[in-house]
């Protein structure tokens, strides 16, 4: 089994006033070539834009972009034709593809968004644009995991790509396991709340791990959590 840790003081930070942003990947202005991608997981940047406020009309090509708002509400436009509005137990996946223009503004005036987006490269080019969304029961996934981002699962949003992402909401004082889909995998583990410890290793709030060359992952839940494993090929 192979590791690599990322503590949350670690990551790169950009405060640009409007937006708060957190980037656990090299990405824009933060460069770390220690920490580019894990395996086809290119970006991780944990989000907060100011009331009102947000991504203008920008190009993308070639990318699975999820977005998975943690709070507060996020207002998406396409040049598909896609006008949506995600929020807390939604995932949102867009297929970029040949190439799309889209911008992500919060939909609130008086409160702000917290969102990851997330970027993954693709398992085939130059697909055309596609834009898939979908609202999850939380209760689905109390005290085990539940998937939400899968090429082949129809309760999922599709990604073009052999990737699973899941998330759980576990309490404090068990045990569970999270099986990697497949040996050419690795599992990367972003604790959203709580702390929880697998292998040698101690998670707090917004850490993350990757493990790969390993099958079965026990995680002992120290206190009560929240987790999102992003399943990903190791090879891109």
């Amino acid at each position: 089994m192979k590791t690599i840790i990322h503590k949350a003081e670690t990551r790169g930070h950009a405060n640009h006033g409007w937006l708060d942003s957190h980037h656990t990947f090299s990405f824009a202005n933060y460069y770390d070539p220690e920490r580019v991608h894990f395996g086809t997981l290119r970006v991780l940047n944990d989000d907060i834009v100011e009331g009102g406020m947000g991504f203008g009309k920008h190009p993308h090509d070639n990318m699975e972009i999820i977005s998975i708002p943690l709070s507060g509400d996020l207002e998406h436009k396409d040049s598909m034709g896609n006008t949506a509005v995600i929020r807390e137990n939604d995932v949102q996946v867009m297929s970029a593809g040949t190439g799309i223009f889209h911008s992500e503004y919060n939909k609130n005036k008086d409160s702000k968004v917290n969102f990851l987006q997330i970027w993954v490269f693709p398992k085939e080019r130059n697909i055309k644009p596609r834009y898939d969304q979908k609202t999850y029961d939380p209760k689905d996934r109390t005290n085990r995991f539940q998937t939400v981002v899968s090429p082949t699962d129809p309760e999922a949003v599709s990604i073009n790509q052999d990737a699973y992402f899941s998330l759980g909401n576990f309490t404090s004082g068990q045990k569970t396991n999270y099986k990697i889909s497949s040996p050419e995998n690795g599992a990367y583990f972003f604790l959203l709340e709580g702390k929880i410890k697998i292998g040698q290793e101690t998670l707090e709030k917004r850490d993350g791990i990757g493990i790969w060359d390993a099958s079965t992952l026990e995680i002992e839940i120290l206190e009560d959590a929240e987790i999102l494993v992003m399943d990903v090929p190791m090879k891109n």
